[in-house]
């Protein structure tokens, strides 16, 4: 690889249902600062509004909370649901937090992920894609022109609408589509030359998924006109990491379960739905499928490198997803080991204390000998001066 590969976390978040939301809010923030005084590149923090673990209502306003709390990591709408906003009001609440941020904001759309979110608004699940389209289209022309859109449909009615203020970011910050299994999210980043957030492409068959999302990007660029990135391409998986195989496996007892069974039986978001009954067949799962690493930090690196050479030409984050599969104390210590011992391998970082090291010991002996030498001289020189002195 000779490209930097970004790192960063994707936070629904993930809570257990009757914790105390106060202080879960709390954690999820405080991980932010944890990143970012590690080095990691970005985060980015979900919208959801139903069925109890996935608390950020607006990640907007968690942006601005988490933007006083850090310095350089970036900020991103993972992702704001377009199909439940008008999209004016969209592009205005990022441009104003670009310029809060200093530029350090990414906005992620996707068409909404819980059907018990729209069903709440009274929106079809049948219509939320293409409520996306046609707010993508708006948003896309209130950022990069300053003519004024005239939209209308059954949701939205815009009447020469322009945005109050510009862009702080020049060029314009990071927009990204959110996509899990149909071509919906790749075929609008390819149209507009956005970024893509592949979100299922690790799942159990997830392989085929990063083909199709790269694939429709390209053909649907190429019709358009656009071109697209792969270094805005991120892929989003799963791991936990520990110093031993068997201290991660211990410490995912703690939450596994809990995040297995929301998708199983509470969301509704069959994409995501994954088999297993007990920890250790949710482990299997991970490691075996595809889907993730629980392991060591080497095991980390070893998913990365395989999803690298299966997406045939490489991607520009990788981002996990933030879980609470262990408790807060393990899951620092899962990010600060990836810190230590994967990314340097994967931002150019590792390489070169590993062959200064290797060309030292391969001269170790005979410099040390020298050494040893120069000193005995020295030393001998001393001896005779003093003796001449008596």
């Amino acid at each position: 690889m000779n490209d930097r590969l970004r790192f960063g976390v994707f936070m629904a978040p993930f809570h257990a249902a009757g914790v105390n939301p106060t202080l879960a809010l709390q954690r999820d923030l405080q991980l932010v600062e944890h990143l970012d005084a590690l080095g990691y590149d970005e985060a980015w923090f979900g919208e959801h509004h139903s069925a109890g673990s996935e608390i950020i209502a607006s990640p907007e306003i968690f942006i601005a909370a988490a933007a006083e709390r850090t310095r350089r990591i970036k900020l991103g709408t993972g992702v704001v649901s377009l199909s439940y906003h008008n999209p004016l009001w969209v592009a205005e609440r990022i441009v104003m937090l670009d310029h809060l941020t200093h530029g350090r904001v990414m906005l992620g759309v996707g068409p909404g992920a819980l059907p018990t979110d729209a069903q709440m608004i009274g929106i079809d699940q049948a219509d939320t894609r293409r409520l996306l389209e046609e707010s993508l289209d708006v948003i896309m022309r209130l950022l990069t022109t300053e003519e004024p859109v005239t939209f209308r449909n059954e949701r939205w009615d815009l009447r020469e609408a322009r945005l109050h203020l510009r862009p702080y970011s020049n060029p314009l910050f990071d927009v990204a589509v959110a996509a899990v299994a149909s071509p919906s999210g790749p075929r609008l980043a390819g149209r507009y030359g956005c970024g893509l957030l592949s979100i299922g492409a690790t799942m159990a068959a997830g392989y085929d998924a990063l083909a199709l999302h790269w694939g429709v990007m390209e053909e649907c660029a190429a019709r358009a006109g656009t071109t697209v990135d792969r270094s805005k391409w991120r892929l989003v998986g799963l791991v936990h990491a520990a110093e031993t195989t068997e201290q991660a496996y211990k410490d995912v007892e703690y939450g596994i379960e809990q995040w297995f069974h929301y998708f199983q039986s509470v969301a509704a978001f069959p994409q995501m739905a994954v088999p297993g009954r007990t920890v250790r067949e949710m482990i299997d799962l991970v490691n075996e499928t595809g889907l993730g690493a629980v392991g060591t930090p080497d095991m980390v690196t070893g998913q990365i490198e395989r999803l690298w050479k299966q997406s045939n030409g490489g991607f520009g984050a990788y981002l996990m997803l933030a879980h609470e599969w262990a408790n807060p104390v393990a899951t620092k210590l899962s990010y600060d080991l990836i810190a230590q011992h994967v990314m340097p391998r994967f931002q150019g970082q590792a390489h070169s204390t590993l062959q200064a090291a290797e060309r030292a010991g391969a001269v170790r002996t005979e410099l040390a000998e020298k050494q040893s030498q120069a000193v005995d001289a020295m030393r001998q020189k001393y001896d005779a001066e003093r003796a001449a002195s008596r």
